[in-house]
């Protein structure tokens, strides 16, 4: 069993740094060797020289960034181990959105497991996750709270059976869209799903890339206006802020952060990102030696976790 490197995934302006193999995970700036764990614009950035990832975070980049990318892609499917320097990597489902990664790097004997975001609930729209054991479990802690427990989001979308008037769903245009699109058909089927022209060209990469179709239109006002009012719109999150006096409508936000519940005529917490219970879970499917946090608060899991297993917060 190797040891543990305290410094092979250091944080760093522009993001995670691993000097044993010169490159870094989802960084926000400008880069030579860009490992990205999936394309929400968080992690995933214009600029870098090389960019790792997955086909579909790919598609989803260039669509994004078009003429802004300056620089090329390494397209590697799930589970093909590529070398970068000394460093072994593959990228496993991360079950967060289409094309979304972990990526377990081993060095010297040692298997480090970066979870990038990450969910264990179901998912019809991405690859489910899959587990791998590591030696040191590097993991998101956005949700890493005790208080934090996300509900069912069957029950969840069901809510929206519940209510005789049309609704304005705010939603992220990567991800969460498709997500309620598929649970909205299959669970509400009475309600008729008009999508924001922003939402809609990710709509059509998810189906062009093996999703199954769904069931949707395009915005159009006067259906929105007229007859039953069973139809749910669906827009981004910046023109659900511009709504805020929308009449006749239920204004809904699917979020797993209760401060974008407030002032909704409805709360709907449904999230891709693990809850505290998921954090557990996983941690005993991975087994690791050391934790690692990332993108949040580790320090209720170095709590919890105090006298078994070293928790650090990167």
């Amino acid at each position: 069993m190797g040891n543990i490197l305290p410094d092979f995934l250091v944080h760093r302006p522009e993001g995670y740094y691993c000097r044993y193999g010169d490159f870094y995970i989802d960084p926000i700036m400008p880069v030579n060797h860009a490992i990205v764990s999936h394309a929400h614009a968080d992690h995933a950035s214009p600029g870098h020289g090389l960019i790792y990832c997955t086909p579909s975070t790919a598609i989803f980049m260039k669509h994004r960034y078009n003429r802004r990318l300056l620089h090329s892609f390494l397209e590697l499917p799930y589970h093909q181990s590529f070398a970068i320097g000394l460093v072994a990597v593959r990228f496993v489902p991360a079950g967060h959105i289409l094309g979304s990664a972990q990526i377990a790097l081993e060095y010297e004997g040692v298997r480090y497991l970066y979870t990038g975001d990450y969910k264990l609930q179901a998912d019809d729209t991405c690859e489910p996750l899959e587990t791998v054991q590591a030696d040191v479990l590097i993991t998101e802690s956005t949700f890493a709270d005790p208080l934090v427990s996300h509900p069912d989001p069957v029950s969840e979308i069901k809510k929206l059976n519940d209510t005789p008037f049309n609704v304005l769903l705010g939603t992220y245009a990567l991800g969460k869209a498709q997500r309620l699109t598929a649970l909205i058909n299959k669970h509400c089927p009475d309600r008729r799903i008009l999508v924001h022209y922003g939402i809609l060209p990710i709509h059509r990469i998810y189906e062009n890339n093996g999703v199954s179709k769904m069931d949707y239109e395009p915005y159009n006002r006067k259906e929105m206006k007229s007859g039953a009012e069973n139809k749910v719109y669906m827009v981004p999150p910046m023109t659900f802020k511009s709504y805020y006096r929308a009449t006749g409508v239920v204004r809904v936000f699917a979020s797993g952060w209760k401060r974008l519940q407030q002032h909704n005529d409805m709360e709907l917490y449904i999230s891709d990102h693990v809850d505290w219970n998921d954090i557990l879970n996983y941690v005993g499917v991975v087994k690791p030696r050391e934790i690692w946090t990332i993108h949040g608060d580790g320090r209720h899991l170095a709590t919890y976790f105090a006298g078994d297993i070293p928790v650090k917060i990167i």
